[in-house]
């Protein structure tokens, strides 16, 4: 595990979403007192003269102006004020030197629109609110830009949709940094669900379902309790009482992605614990998480995870003491 995150800068601006700043705050400026290691040092970096109005007259007082970027390992773009109105060049530059040197950025809903500007998307698979992105495409046909995606990690460059999908960015992100473990510590303080997988569909107006958690949730428990067995979709939807037509349907409905996806997200979570925990050799693992091989399992985590077994033990390994509860179904 890293030593230390290194500094995050979170920008304000005039007509500021506050939600989303303070989705970057809570997460990356709260005190951690739980933790035994350093934690993420935490700066609010004012792009315009402070102090800066934000809306109904909440004002936002800072003594690090964009100059300060320089020191930054990380920089949180909330939603941009103005998706017509160019940043100002200041900060364009800033952030190109930014990732010029290795830091990296995380945009949330229409902050993708200021990483855009400074180009710094050409050639990359980006995403932002689903009102969004046809004008982001539109925009910057360089972008290859996925509406059905929470959020997006490019590496040094993470976009995600709309508000609550930055609750999932920022998470992923300290996931990256400190461990499945630990980023499911920090939503359960907040009282929020785990990080849910950037593959995951956005949420767009649709017809409500008729209690479809009341319908899934079961099965789902049950799955999380026999993740070491071959599943399919026929074997979750005998459960559930249902087609597997009709299962299909409900499933996408309450969840947003399919059961394979979910189930694999699901033998996923559960081998970075086992990981994390560091007692049990890989093989071990590969049969609680329910793979036959340890090649696919391998392939699987490298896919899903993006980097091997080894590398991801070597980095977390020892993070618990012990494994925590399994997460409820709702929270998947």
């Amino acid at each position: 595990m890293i030593n230390n995150a290194g500094l995050v800068a979170v920008l304000a601006y005039d007509g500021l979403c506050t939600f989303e700043f303070g989705i970057a705050v809570e997460l990356f400026g709260l005190p951690r007192p739980e933790f035994d290691f350093p934690w993420y040092q935490h700066r609010i970096v004012s792009v315009d003269a402070s102090p800066v109005q934000v809306s109904e007259g909440i004002q936002i007082l800072s003594r690090f102006g964009v100059e300060s970027l320089s020191e930054a390992q990380t920089i949180i773009i909330p939603g941009w004020r103005n998706r017509d109105e160019r940043p100002p060049q200041a900060l364009l530059d800033a952030l190109c030197d930014a990732v010029q040197r290795g830091a990296r950025l995380l945009s949330i809903c229409s902050g993708v629109f200021v990483i855009a500007a400074a180009g710094l998307l050409n050639g990359r698979r980006a995403t932002t609110h689903w009102r969004y992105t046809d004008e982001l495409a539109a925009r910057y046909p360089d972008i290859t830009v996925d509406p059905n995606v929470l959020y997006v990690d490019s590496g040094q460059i993470i976009t995600s949709a709309g508000s609550a999908a930055g609750i999932d960015a920022c998470l992923h992100l300290i996931s990256r940094d400190y461990g499945t473990h630990i980023a499911n510590i920090v939503a359960r303080r907040l009282v929020m669900a785990p990080q849910r997988s950037g593959g995951q569909a956005q949420f767009i107006p649709s017809p409500v379902a008729q209690k479809p958690r009341d319908e899934i949730a079961p099965v789902l428990e049950w799955v999380l309790q026999h993740l070491d067995c071959p599943l399919s979709v026929s074997q979750m939807a005998k459960r559930a009482l249902m087609s597997e037509r009709t299962f299909l349907r409900r499933f996408r409905e309450a969840l947003g992605m399919t059961p394979k996806a979910w189930l694999l997200q699901a033998r996923m979570n559960l081998a970075r614990e086992l990981l994390e925990n560091n007692q049990l050799p890989n093989q071990q693992i590969m049969a609680r998480c329910g793979f036959g091989s340890m090649e696919s399992f391998r392939a699987a985590f490298r896919k899903s995870v993006g980097i091997s077994l080894s590398t991801y033990r070597k980095t977390f390994g020892g993070l618990s003491s012990e494994r925590p509860c399994p997460v409820s179904a709702f929270e998947q």
